[in-house]
Protein backbone atom coordinates (compact mmCIF):
# COMPACT_ATOMS: atom_id res chain seq x y z
CA UNK A 1 0.00 0.00 0.00
CA UNK A 2 0.82 4.08 -0.49
CA UNK A 3 -0.47 6.90 1.28
CA UNK A 4 1.24 7.42 4.22
CA UNK A 5 0.60 6.92 7.94
CA UNK A 6 -1.51 8.62 8.24
CA UNK A 7 -4.85 6.83 9.94
CA UNK A 8 -7.16 9.75 11.08
CA UNK A 9 -9.77 11.52 9.43
CA UNK A 10 -8.07 14.83 8.93
CA UNK A 11 -9.91 17.88 9.57
CA UNK A 12 -12.42 18.83 7.39
CA UNK A 13 -12.30 15.59 4.87
CA UNK A 14 -15.27 13.90 6.22
CA UNK A 15 -17.31 14.70 3.24
CA UNK A 16 -14.67 12.63 1.42
CA UNK A 17 -15.22 9.53 4.08
CA UNK A 18 -16.09 6.15 2.34
CA UNK A 19 -16.67 2.76 3.21
CA UNK A 20 -15.62 -0.31 1.97
CA UNK A 21 -19.22 -0.71 0.60
CA UNK A 22 -19.32 2.38 -0.48
CA UNK A 23 -15.47 1.91 -2.15
CA UNK A 24 -16.15 -1.42 -3.77
CA UNK A 25 -19.23 0.58 -5.70
CA UNK A 26 -17.37 3.29 -6.81
CA UNK A 27 -14.35 1.12 -7.81
CA UNK A 28 -17.36 -1.16 -9.75
CA UNK A 29 -16.31 0.05 -13.27
CA UNK A 30 -12.84 -0.60 -13.03
CA UNK A 31 -12.99 -3.97 -11.18
CA UNK A 32 -16.60 -5.40 -12.16
CA UNK A 33 -16.53 -7.20 -8.72
CA UNK A 34 -19.61 -7.05 -6.72
CA UNK A 35 -19.10 -5.47 -2.88
CA UNK A 36 -19.11 -9.00 -1.55
CA UNK A 37 -16.37 -10.31 -4.36
CA UNK A 38 -14.21 -7.03 -3.51
CA UNK A 39 -14.14 -7.63 0.37
CA UNK A 40 -13.50 -11.46 -0.18
CA UNK A 41 -10.56 -10.81 -2.21
CA UNK A 42 -9.28 -7.59 -0.52
CA UNK A 43 -8.94 -5.41 -3.39
CA UNK A 44 -8.08 -2.70 -1.36
CA UNK A 45 -4.98 -4.53 0.07
CA UNK A 46 -3.16 -4.05 -3.46
CA UNK A 47 0.21 -3.13 -4.34
CA UNK A 48 -0.14 0.85 -4.37
CA UNK A 49 -4.07 1.18 -2.98
CA UNK A 50 -4.55 4.74 -0.83
CA UNK A 51 -4.26 3.20 2.75
CA UNK A 52 -7.74 3.65 5.02
CA UNK A 53 -8.04 6.61 7.25
CA UNK A 54 -9.05 4.54 9.65
CA UNK A 55 -6.49 2.82 12.20
CA UNK A 56 -4.80 -0.58 12.15
CA UNK A 57 -7.22 -3.10 13.26
CA UNK A 58 -10.50 -1.21 12.92
CA UNK A 59 -13.11 -2.61 13.29
CA UNK A 60 -15.13 -0.45 10.05
CA UNK A 61 -12.09 0.23 7.51
CA UNK A 62 -12.72 3.51 5.83
CA UNK A 63 -11.09 5.34 3.11
CA UNK A 64 -10.63 9.10 1.86
CA UNK A 65 -13.04 9.13 -1.91
CA UNK A 66 -11.08 11.33 -3.20
CA UNK A 67 -7.87 9.20 -3.00
CA UNK A 68 -9.76 6.15 -4.26
CA UNK A 69 -11.21 7.79 -6.91
CA UNK A 70 -7.52 9.03 -7.82
CA UNK A 71 -6.48 5.35 -7.67
CA UNK A 72 -9.33 3.59 -9.52
CA UNK A 73 -8.81 6.41 -12.21
CA UNK A 74 -5.24 5.61 -13.04
CA UNK A 75 -4.22 9.69 -11.83
CA UNK A 76 -1.73 10.77 -8.98
CA UNK A 77 -3.23 9.91 -5.76
CA UNK A 78 -2.99 13.37 -3.65
CA UNK A 79 -1.31 13.46 -0.50
CA UNK A 80 -3.63 13.64 2.34
CA UNK A 81 -2.51 16.81 4.91
CA UNK A 82 0.69 16.53 7.20
CA UNK A 83 1.04 17.35 10.66
CA UNK A 84 -1.37 16.90 13.57
CA UNK A 85 -4.64 19.04 13.66
CA UNK A 86 -6.44 19.82 16.72
CA UNK A 87 -9.77 18.95 14.69
CA UNK A 88 -8.81 15.90 13.43
CA UNK A 89 -10.98 12.95 14.08
CA UNK A 90 -9.76 9.63 15.92
CA UNK A 91 -11.34 6.71 15.96
CA UNK A 92 -11.80 4.33 18.93
CA UNK A 93 -8.09 2.94 18.44
CA UNK A 94 -6.66 6.19 17.94
CA UNK A 95 -8.08 7.39 20.69
CA UNK A 96 -6.80 4.70 23.04
CA UNK A 97 -3.13 5.21 22.05
CA UNK A 98 -3.55 9.16 22.56
CA UNK A 99 -4.29 8.38 26.13
CA UNK A 100 -1.95 4.96 26.68
CA UNK A 101 -4.85 3.11 27.41
CA UNK A 102 -6.65 0.32 25.87
CA UNK A 103 -9.39 0.46 23.16
CA UNK A 104 -11.86 -1.18 25.73
CA UNK A 105 -10.74 1.51 28.51
CA UNK A 106 -11.31 4.05 25.92
CA UNK A 107 -14.94 2.70 25.41
CA UNK A 108 -15.70 3.12 29.46
CA UNK A 109 -14.35 6.99 29.32
CA UNK A 110 -16.59 7.58 26.12
CA UNK A 111 -19.64 8.95 28.62
CA UNK A 112 -17.61 11.06 30.39
CA UNK A 113 -18.93 14.57 30.19
CA UNK A 114 -15.79 16.35 29.06
CA UNK A 115 -15.81 13.73 25.76
CA UNK A 116 -19.17 12.87 25.48
CA UNK A 117 -20.77 15.82 23.55
CA UNK A 118 -18.10 16.26 21.14
CA UNK A 119 -18.58 12.46 19.96
CA UNK A 120 -19.71 12.26 16.21
CA UNK A 121 -20.44 9.16 13.88
CA UNK A 122 -18.55 9.41 10.60
CA UNK A 123 -19.83 6.66 8.38
CA UNK A 124 -21.56 5.10 11.61
CA UNK A 125 -18.02 4.82 13.29
CA UNK A 126 -17.54 7.34 17.05
CA UNK A 127 -14.76 9.42 16.33
CA UNK A 128 -13.02 12.18 18.98
CA UNK A 129 -11.76 15.16 18.04
CA UNK A 130 -7.70 15.10 18.72
CA UNK A 131 -8.06 17.99 20.88
CA UNK A 132 -11.00 16.44 23.13
CA UNK A 133 -8.92 13.57 23.57
CA UNK A 134 -5.37 15.67 24.41
CA UNK A 135 -7.26 17.74 27.09
CA UNK A 136 -8.13 14.37 28.64
CA UNK A 137 -5.02 13.27 28.57
CA UNK A 138 -3.34 16.67 29.83
CA UNK A 139 -5.75 16.57 32.88
CA UNK A 140 -7.57 19.69 31.73
CA UNK A 141 -11.00 20.31 33.20
CA UNK A 142 -11.15 17.33 35.15
CA UNK A 143 -14.21 17.03 37.62
CA UNK A 144 -13.27 17.40 41.52
CA UNK A 145 -13.87 13.75 43.51
CA UNK A 146 -16.58 13.45 45.90
CA UNK A 147 -15.77 12.70 49.18
CA UNK A 148 -17.81 10.21 51.38
CA UNK A 149 -21.39 8.75 50.81
CA UNK A 150 -24.14 9.63 52.79
CA UNK A 151 -25.55 6.65 54.55
CA UNK A 152 -28.96 5.76 52.48
CA UNK A 153 -28.00 7.49 49.62
CA UNK A 154 -27.20 6.46 45.30
CA UNK A 155 -23.49 6.39 44.02
CA UNK A 156 -22.54 9.72 44.63
CA UNK A 157 -20.87 9.87 40.96
CA UNK A 158 -22.83 9.71 37.69
CA UNK A 159 -22.96 6.38 36.18
CA UNK A 160 -21.35 7.32 33.19
CA UNK A 161 -18.76 8.37 34.77
CA UNK A 162 -17.91 5.82 36.82
CA UNK A 163 -15.68 3.62 35.65
CA UNK A 164 -13.66 6.78 34.55
CA UNK A 165 -13.12 8.12 37.55
CA UNK A 166 -12.35 4.34 39.91
CA UNK A 167 -9.85 4.18 36.46
CA UNK A 168 -8.13 6.87 37.52
CA UNK A 169 -8.02 5.84 41.16
CA UNK A 170 -6.51 2.11 39.61
CA UNK A 171 -3.67 4.43 37.50
CA UNK A 172 -2.58 6.10 40.57
CA UNK A 173 -2.53 3.17 43.09
CA UNK A 174 -2.38 -0.49 41.54
CA UNK A 175 -3.60 -1.71 45.10
CA UNK A 176 -6.93 0.75 45.52
CA UNK A 177 -9.55 -0.81 48.01
CA UNK A 178 -13.03 -0.58 47.71
CA UNK A 179 -12.96 1.49 51.12
CA UNK A 180 -10.88 3.96 49.49
CA UNK A 181 -12.73 4.12 46.26
CA UNK A 182 -16.24 4.36 48.50
CA UNK A 183 -14.20 6.93 51.06
CA UNK A 184 -13.13 9.14 47.78
CA UNK A 185 -15.99 8.98 45.12
CA UNK A 186 -19.01 8.50 47.41
CA UNK A 187 -20.30 4.75 45.62
CA UNK A 188 -21.53 1.81 47.15
CA UNK A 189 -19.89 -1.14 48.27
CA UNK A 190 -21.27 -3.17 45.68
CA UNK A 191 -20.17 -0.58 42.84
CA UNK A 192 -16.59 -0.07 43.49
CA UNK A 193 -16.10 -3.96 44.01
CA UNK A 194 -17.57 -5.21 40.89
CA UNK A 195 -15.56 -2.27 38.82
CA UNK A 196 -12.57 -2.13 40.56
CA UNK A 197 -12.63 -6.22 39.65
CA UNK A 198 -13.96 -5.42 36.02
CA UNK A 199 -11.18 -2.94 35.18
CA UNK A 200 -8.41 -5.06 36.90
CA UNK A 201 -9.67 -8.03 34.58
CA UNK A 202 -9.85 -5.83 31.40
CA UNK A 203 -6.30 -4.82 32.08
CA UNK A 204 -5.07 -7.85 32.68
CA UNK A 205 -6.35 -8.99 29.28
CA UNK A 206 -4.78 -5.90 27.87
CA UNK A 207 -1.73 -7.56 29.25
CA UNK A 208 -2.06 -10.54 26.38
CA UNK A 209 -1.93 -8.04 23.02
CA UNK A 210 -3.10 -10.77 20.43
CA UNK A 211 -6.15 -11.44 22.67
CA UNK A 212 -5.92 -15.04 22.13
CA UNK A 213 -9.11 -17.13 23.90
CA UNK A 214 -7.93 -18.73 26.35
CA UNK A 215 -4.86 -17.96 28.58
CA UNK A 216 -3.25 -20.57 31.05
CA UNK A 217 -4.04 -19.97 34.47
CA UNK A 218 -0.70 -19.50 35.48
CA UNK A 219 -0.01 -16.75 32.82
CA UNK A 220 -2.96 -15.02 33.95
CA UNK A 221 -1.57 -14.75 37.66
CA UNK A 222 1.47 -13.92 36.55
CA UNK A 223 -0.02 -10.58 34.79
CA UNK A 224 -1.95 -9.69 38.19
CA UNK A 225 1.21 -9.61 39.96
CA UNK A 226 3.17 -7.90 37.63
CA UNK A 227 0.34 -5.03 37.50
CA UNK A 228 0.46 -4.98 41.03
CA UNK A 229 -2.72 -6.19 42.23
CA UNK A 230 -3.43 -7.51 45.76
CA UNK A 231 -3.54 -11.32 45.95
CA UNK A 232 -6.86 -11.19 47.45
CA UNK A 233 -8.46 -9.87 44.63
CA UNK A 234 -7.17 -11.94 41.70
CA UNK A 235 -9.77 -14.73 41.47
CA UNK A 236 -12.33 -12.25 40.75
CA UNK A 237 -10.01 -10.05 37.99
CA UNK A 238 -8.97 -12.98 37.09
CA UNK A 239 -12.64 -14.30 36.02
CA UNK A 240 -13.73 -11.38 34.43
CA UNK A 241 -10.53 -11.22 32.36
CA UNK A 242 -11.17 -14.61 31.28
CA UNK A 243 -14.68 -13.56 29.65
CA UNK A 244 -12.83 -10.64 28.84
CA UNK A 245 -10.47 -12.62 26.55
CA UNK A 246 -12.89 -14.08 24.61
CA UNK A 247 -14.79 -11.55 24.17
CA UNK A 248 -12.06 -10.10 21.95
CA UNK A 249 -11.09 -13.31 20.51
CA UNK A 250 -14.53 -13.70 18.63
CA UNK A 251 -15.05 -9.95 17.98
CA UNK A 252 -13.04 -10.26 14.73
CA UNK A 253 -15.49 -12.83 13.70
CA UNK A 254 -18.88 -11.28 14.58
CA UNK A 255 -17.36 -8.12 13.16
CA UNK A 256 -16.48 -10.36 9.40
CA UNK A 257 -20.18 -11.60 9.30
CA UNK A 258 -21.25 -7.67 10.41
CA UNK A 259 -19.53 -6.47 7.23
CA UNK A 260 -20.84 -9.30 5.00
CA UNK A 261 -24.30 -8.63 6.11
CA UNK A 262 -23.55 -4.69 5.25
CA UNK A 263 -22.17 -6.00 1.80
CA UNK A 264 -25.33 -8.28 0.86
CA UNK A 265 -27.62 -4.73 1.75
CA UNK A 266 -28.57 -6.36 5.03
CA UNK A 267 -27.24 -3.97 7.42
CA UNK A 268 -25.49 -0.53 7.63
CA UNK A 269 -21.62 -0.52 8.16
CA UNK A 270 -21.64 -0.48 11.86
CA UNK A 271 -19.25 -1.31 14.90
CA UNK A 272 -19.95 -4.69 16.88
CA UNK A 273 -19.25 -4.60 20.00
CA UNK A 274 -19.12 -7.82 22.21
CA UNK A 275 -20.28 -7.73 25.99
CA UNK A 276 -20.64 -9.99 28.72
CA UNK A 277 -24.02 -11.56 29.05
CA UNK A 278 -25.47 -13.92 31.80
CA UNK A 279 -23.43 -17.08 32.98
CA UNK A 280 -19.73 -15.25 32.09
CA UNK A 281 -20.97 -15.80 28.26
CA UNK A 282 -20.10 -13.00 25.34
CA UNK A 283 -22.74 -12.20 23.02
CA UNK A 284 -23.61 -9.19 20.29
CA UNK A 285 -25.94 -7.71 18.18
CA UNK A 286 -25.94 -6.36 14.77
CA UNK A 287 -28.74 -3.99 13.78
CA UNK A 288 -30.31 -4.87 10.16
CA UNK A 289 -31.62 -2.71 7.70
CA UNK A 290 -35.47 -2.10 7.70
CA UNK A 291 -35.43 -4.52 4.34
CA UNK A 292 -34.25 -7.31 5.60
CA UNK A 293 -35.78 -10.54 7.23
CA UNK A 294 -35.43 -9.49 10.90
CA UNK A 295 -34.72 -6.55 12.76
CA UNK A 296 -31.97 -7.59 14.36
CA UNK A 297 -29.73 -10.87 14.77
CA UNK A 298 -27.27 -11.51 17.88
CA UNK A 299 -24.30 -13.68 18.41
CA UNK A 300 -23.82 -15.82 21.67
CA UNK A 301 -21.04 -17.81 21.82
CA UNK A 302 -23.60 -20.52 23.64
CA UNK A 303 -26.02 -21.03 20.96
CA UNK A 304 -24.95 -19.15 18.04
CA UNK A 305 -26.60 -16.47 15.63
CA UNK A 306 -30.33 -15.44 16.00
CA UNK A 307 -32.97 -13.18 14.94
CA UNK A 308 -33.97 -10.24 17.20
CA UNK A 309 -36.86 -8.28 17.71
CA UNK A 310 -35.16 -5.05 18.83
CA UNK A 311 -33.11 -3.49 16.41
CA UNK A 312 -31.87 -0.69 18.87
CA UNK A 313 -31.01 -3.27 21.56
CA UNK A 314 -31.27 -6.46 20.16
CA UNK A 315 -29.49 -8.43 23.30
CA UNK A 316 -32.54 -7.74 25.68
CA UNK A 317 -31.85 -9.09 28.72
CA UNK A 318 -30.00 -12.06 28.40
CA UNK A 319 -29.97 -15.04 30.60
CA UNK A 320 -28.76 -18.79 30.69
CA UNK A 321 -31.91 -19.95 28.78
CA UNK A 322 -31.31 -19.98 25.03
CA UNK A 323 -34.32 -16.92 24.14
CA UNK A 324 -37.30 -17.81 22.65
CA UNK A 325 -40.38 -16.51 21.30
CA UNK A 326 -42.41 -15.12 18.39
CA UNK A 327 -39.84 -13.38 16.35
CA UNK A 328 -36.83 -15.53 18.05
CA UNK A 329 -35.43 -18.38 15.26
CA UNK A 330 -32.14 -19.46 15.39
CA UNK A 331 -30.08 -19.58 12.21
CA UNK A 332 -27.61 -21.94 12.16
CA UNK A 333 -26.73 -25.41 14.22
CA UNK A 334 -22.85 -23.90 14.30
CA UNK A 335 -21.66 -21.35 16.65
CA UNK A 336 -19.83 -19.92 14.59
CA UNK A 337 -21.44 -20.42 11.38
CA UNK A 338 -20.11 -18.63 7.80
CA UNK A 339 -21.02 -15.48 6.67
CA UNK A 340 -22.43 -16.90 4.07
CA UNK A 341 -24.43 -19.55 5.79
CA UNK A 342 -26.08 -16.82 8.24
CA UNK A 343 -27.07 -14.46 5.34
CA UNK A 344 -28.64 -18.21 3.62
CA UNK A 345 -30.31 -19.09 6.94
CA UNK A 346 -31.80 -15.41 6.95
CA UNK A 347 -33.46 -16.13 3.75
CA UNK A 348 -34.67 -19.75 3.99
CA UNK A 349 -36.55 -20.95 6.76
CA UNK A 350 -35.22 -24.60 6.32
CA UNK A 351 -32.05 -23.40 7.76
CA UNK A 352 -33.69 -22.00 10.99
CA UNK A 353 -35.34 -23.63 14.34
CA UNK A 354 -36.86 -22.22 16.96
CA UNK A 355 -34.27 -23.64 19.23
CA UNK A 356 -30.15 -23.69 18.93
CA UNK A 357 -28.65 -26.78 18.42
CA UNK A 358 -25.59 -26.29 20.47
CA UNK A 359 -24.39 -24.60 23.74
CA UNK A 360 -21.38 -23.76 24.74
CA UNK A 361 -19.35 -26.82 26.77
CA UNK A 362 -19.17 -25.91 30.69
CA UNK A 363 -15.62 -25.07 31.46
Amino acid sequence: MSGGEVRVIRAGREKWVQTREELAQAAFPYTGLKASTFARQKVYAAEGHPEPVSSPGARVLLWDGEQTAAFYAGRPVPALPEGEGDQDLLDRSECAGLLGVSARTWDSYRSDPRIAPHLVKVKGVEHCPRRVVAALRDGRGAPAAGRGRPRGSGDMVPRDEIALRIGELLDQDPAVTAKTVIEELGLSKVTATRTLSHLRGARIADYFSASPATVPPEDLEQAARELGYPTLVHRAAIAFAVTELRARAARPYVQQVADHLAGEGLAEPQEVVVVHVADDAVAAGVALSFNAPAAALVWDERWGWRTATNRRHPLGRETGTPPQGEGILYLSGQLQASAQDVVEALHDGRHRSHQPVHHRPAE
